[in-house]
């Protein structure tokens, strides 16, 4: 059991003791006070491992069915003795432009916090940590562990739309670059384009659910969070707004450069489909006048002629300067 536990510590007043190793004589210790509480932070708990700590802190058991499957749309649900969430963490990966997203639960009872991760994203070690500098913000209680996570995984969420923002610019003036339909890229543009969109998708799928929640936890009337911890959750559901903004904007702009990238195709084809025509009819012209004269006809105009081939020649040649120059001045070639 202590493998997943990552850290696991009783507040007071808004600051840190060391309590007992054991979290149920912790969990008692926080409980016998009233004004403490336990925040144990799990990584990946296993089915047995979980048991023993949803049995001890009372742990609704469709929230732990949830918390170990995982794959959980962001989400807040209200149970008689607790209250869960589910948040997306996201993280952007530069080498290859891609975005993941990992899972984080959170359960908030009367004198406890659980948290359990589950992927590599959103480590909450430096949330701790800034959390305990705050300690006018850990006297509101469970609920400050709440604000404190959701601020961090939303406030990453900003710095992952603005790094998609930049990629999205980098790819928008590949695409509308002069030599862009000879670019050096192994990867064909609309598989860039889509690609890139898929990357927007997956970071839609985290950021669109939680507008609920934190709508919800923004307002009144949700057991377990503190009266005056409204105003924090209204700063997270801003911020989280404006990402969502930001997404949707993503979303559309990415479709649009896919259609412009689409008709800039169809563009080209037309271009080269003239080009071909053009060169098929200056090669049809001394192609018919050959084939005429290739004939075995003994009644032919000019056989006889000393002339007669050098005069075929350069009325082929007329023939095609004339169309060459006719199709050069409608811009075919």
């Amino acid at each position: 059991m202590p493998a997943v536990i990552v850290d696991c510590a009783i507040y007071r007043g808004g600051r840190r003791s060391d309590g007992p190793a054991d979290f149920s004589d912790a969990l008692a210790e926080a409980r016998a006070e009233g004004d403490a509480f336990l925040w144990l932070g799990l990584h990946e708990a296993t089915a047995a491992e979980f048991a023993m700590v949803s049995s001890e802190f009372g742990l609704h058991p469709l929230a732990v069915e949830d918390a170990l499957h995982a794959h959980q749309r962001p989400k807040l649900e209200v149970y008689d003795d607790s209250l869960f969430a589910v948040l997306k963490p996201v993280v952007y990966e530069p080498r290859d432009d891609s975005v993941s997203t990992g899972e984080l639960m959170v359960f908030i009872g009367d004198s406890f916090v659980v948290t359990v991760r589950h992927g590599e994203g959103a480590p909450l070690t430096a949330v701790r940590s800034r959390l305990e500098a705050e300690p006018e913000v850990l006297r509101h209680g469970p609920t400050s562990v709440l604000y404190a996570v959701s601020d961090a995984v939303v406030d990453h969420y900003v710095e992952v739309a603005d790094e998609l923002q930049v990629d999205l610019e980098e790819l928008e003036a590949d695409v509308f670059a002069p030599d862009s339909g000879s670019s050096s890229s192994s990867t064909p543009t609309a598989a860039r384009i889509y690609a890139f969109k898929r990357q927007v998708l997956e970071f839609r799928r985290a950021t669109g659910p939680l507008a609920a929640p934190m709508a919800r936890l923004a307002g009144a009337g949700v057991p377990f969070v503190h009266e005056h911890a409204q105003p924090f959750f209204r700063d997270v559901n801003d911020h989280l707004l404006h990402v969502n903004e930001q997404v949707e904007a993503l979303d559309r702009l990415l479709t649009d450069i896919l259609s412009a990238h689409l008709a800039q195709m169809g563009v080209r084809q037309n271009d080269d489909m003239r080009k071909i025509s053009a060169w098929a009819a200056m090669a049809a012209v001394p192609t018919m006048v050959a084939g005429i004269y290739g004939m075995n006809f003994r009644h032919m105009p000019e056989l006889r002629y000393v002339w007669a081939y050098p005069t075929v020649l350069a009325l082929m040649a007329v023939a095609v300067i004339g169309l060459h120059r006719g199709f050069k001045r409608r811009g075919w070639l």
